[in-house]
């Protein structure tokens, strides 16, 4: 479909590719992963024709067409609402409508059979075309990425550039071009979108060819990994998994190759020197000489897995309590975000905040760090220090400083040789830490930013997308820090391989309310497919629904009918279950209330005058936590027993 054979392209004298070559074939889902800098974008920019080859050649087959999502799309603005700009993908369908319209138009003043055939003819090509769905196609992908019906009729120029690449992306699916290349489209979606555009592209007939650092999206959307590096594209057959797991064998292979090589050419080169000045051996000399002059060199493996060297601490241990959040409403207008909800953070907690765009999660974090005004009570806990990381915070980078001086305002107590090693654990080297911050990337900033909100000796962070723009080797480094940091954070991310790695809890807001999973990522996701009975909708969180791609429906065997005998057991069963969770509930409520009349004895000074007073309401208070949390286990096991009844006898 795609060929492209020793293709080369500079950046000035740096070469971006030297002789690579790729195929592309009809159908096939390719990851384009690789370094930040290393052309990934270039590469597409490439094939579409927008650059110009130094060298080589990038040849299509004649019907090929191509669709390209690319960041300079965020700036695209118009009047038009974003359901029209959707359907501006149906060229030919949307002329046959304005040519039935003015067929029609004219037949109300000159009717006459030649213009009923011409309408015949337009009407049949327009029906052939399915130009009569073309509308319900656009609102459902539009709505499968997160914009709701009132929003299909509002002019673009209205959403931001993040919501503008959603209907840009929208249009490029309308259109199902022979190859689909997109880059980094889950930058600027949450998590129920990018569950659904992975469930699209999987189901695309065409081929794609997408640039992401999105460890999970990769695994469940492409057959095929290329990897740019070292000026080369380097294919693997698999999913990135499996790329892992094959790059991890053909280093070893590699680095064998190399280290005999290099033993071979000390070898050789010793022998040179021996015997070079011996006119019985200078023959056999000047032979080895030639030898190495000829032989291909193996690269040495270079290891691009940077690793954290560095102990991110703080100085000042906080209580056991970090922050309590109590009776607590939000609302912009008419719209509100929470209300009258209650949540609290422990000393160790490690929560991500998930869920759909629009639900209130950055506010939330505003609300936390105490800059949005809201209803309700925020209390921080003794000796809570947090830090606050957010993407307009960048903005408050001091431009004029280099790297070592923005990092040394955070934390002054550090030597300049240590301020080195945290921007080496974020992939800053060499001189590059003296550059100036005003001519850094936007990925490159952020990662200053991080570096400075790890180093702060905070020991609460609050951290808003610090995913965004970081390639996957910078995503690991940020993952390692969280991991070996010993404070509490909430960390708000649509990245589901991070989030599976840094986080202990889960909150997510439904109904108005904050609500938390005690758990990871995936124990959480595993418990949202059972409460959705494994048969639910592609969003999660209590989000709407996002259109459900059409599949082809599996053949299934016809179940045995119940008997009365089955239908009476379950019955039972069903008043057995819910009468064991009414009477969980109850104890439930009243531990939660002890519970709450003891946290407030342990926070009265008064209680500490008596050690023993003091160690009883202790030993009190962890006991009834344990009874708490071992009834609350066995109330859901019985919620989902009861279910699973009701769903027999429905």
């Amino acid at each position: 479909m795609i060929s492209i054979n020793n293709l080369s392209y500079y950046l000035g004298s740096r070469p971006l590719y030297e002789n690579a070559s790729l195929h592309i074939k009809p159908g096939q889902k390719i990851g384009l992963i690789g370094l930040n800098g290393t052309g990934k974008s270039t590469l597409l920019r490439l094939i579409v024709g927008e650059y110009q080859a130094d060298g080589g050649s990038i040849s299509k087959a004649g019907d090929v067409t191509l669709g390209f999502l690319n960041q300079d799309l965020l700036s695209y603005q118009t009047d038009d609402s974003i359901l029209s700009v959707a359907m501006q993908a149906f060229e030919r369908q949307n002329a046959l409508q304005k040519k039935i319209d003015e067929l029609l138009h004219e037949m109300e003043v000159n009717y006459h059979d030649d213009l009923v055939d011409k309408l015949g003819k337009v009407q049949m090509e327009f029906e052939a075309l399915d130009g009569y769905t073309i509308q319900s196609r656009a609102e459902e992908i539009l709505e499968g990425l997160g914009f709701s019906t009132d929003d299909l009729q509002k002019p673009l120029r209205q959403f931001s550039g993040g919501w503008r690449m959603r209907v840009m992306l929208a249009k490029l699916l309308l259109q199902k071009p022979s190859l689909l290349m997109l880059d980094e489209p889950t930058n600027h979606l949450d998590l129920p979108s990018i569950k659904w555009v992975e469930k699209y592209v999987q189901s695309y007939e065409g081929a794609v060819l997408v640039v992401s650092h999105d460890r999970e999206f990769l695994d469940n959307v492409v057959d095929t990994i290329v990897e740019v590096s070292g000026a080369k594209l380097n294919y693997y057959p698999g999913n990135y998994s499996f790329y892992l797991e094959e790059k991890a064998l053909r280093n070893e292979i590699q680095q064998g190759a190399w280290e005999n090589q290099q033993a071979k050419i000390r070898q050789t080169e010793r022998f040179i020197e021996r015997f070079k000045a011996k006119a019985t051996k200078a023959k056999q000399a000047q032979s080895r000489v030639k030898m190495l002059e000829k032989m291909e060199l193996v690269d040495a493996v270079i290891d691009e897995n940077a690793r954290v060297n560095f102990r991110f601490n703080f100085s000042t241990q906080p209580g056991r309590h970090i922050l309590h959040l109590e009776d607590v409403s939000k609302a912009y207008g008419p719209k509100r975000i929470l209300t009258h909800t209650d949540a609290r953070l422990e000393r160790g907690d490690k929560v991500a905040l998930i869920g759909a765009n629009g639900r209130g999660k950055s506010t939330l974090l505003r609300i936390i760090a105490g800059t949005e005004p809201t209803d309700g009570q925020r209390r921080l806990g003794h000796n809570v220090l947090f830090s606050f990381y957010a993407q307009h915070q960048l903005e408050s980078l001091n431009v004029e400083d280099n790297m070592v001086d923005e990092l040394k305002s955070a934390n002054p107590t550090k030597t300049e040789g240590e301020l080195r090693s945290v921007l080496g654990c974020f992939l800053f080297s060499g001189d590059d830490v003296f550059k100036k911050i005003k001519v850094l990337s936007g990925g490159e900033k952020s990662r200053v930013a991080l570096a400075k909100v790890l180093l702060s000796q905070s020991n609460f962070l609050l951290l808003d997308e610090p995913t965004n723009h970081l390639d996957m080797q910078s995503v690991n480094i940020l993952i390692q820090a969280l991991q070996q940091y010993e404070g509490t954070y909430v960390v708000v991310s649509h990245d589901r391989y991070f989030v599976s790695q840094i986080a202990n809890k889960i909150w997510y807001i439904e109904d108005e309310q904050i609500k938390e999973y005690p758990g990871t990522y995936d124990e959480y996701e595993w418990w949202m497919e059972e409460k959705r009975g494994l048969q639910g909708s592609p969003g999660s969180q209590g989000e709407k629904a996002a259109p459900a791609i059409p599949a082809t429906p599996a053949r299934s065997t016809p179940a045995t009918p119940a008997t009365d005998s089955d239908r009476k057991e379950w019955q039972r069963a069903l008043k057995r279950a819910t009468q064991q969770a009414g009477e969980a509930e109850e104890k439930i409520e009243q531990l939660e209330a002890r519970k709450k009349k003891l946290e407030a004895e342990l926070a009265d000074p008064a209680t500490y005058g008596d050690d023993k007073l003091t160690q009883a309401k202790n030993d009190e208070y962890h006991r009834v936590t344990t009874q708490l949390t071992q009834l609350q286990d066995q109330w859901e096991e019985m919620m989902l027993e009861a279910e699973e009844l009701e769903k027999k006898l429905a």
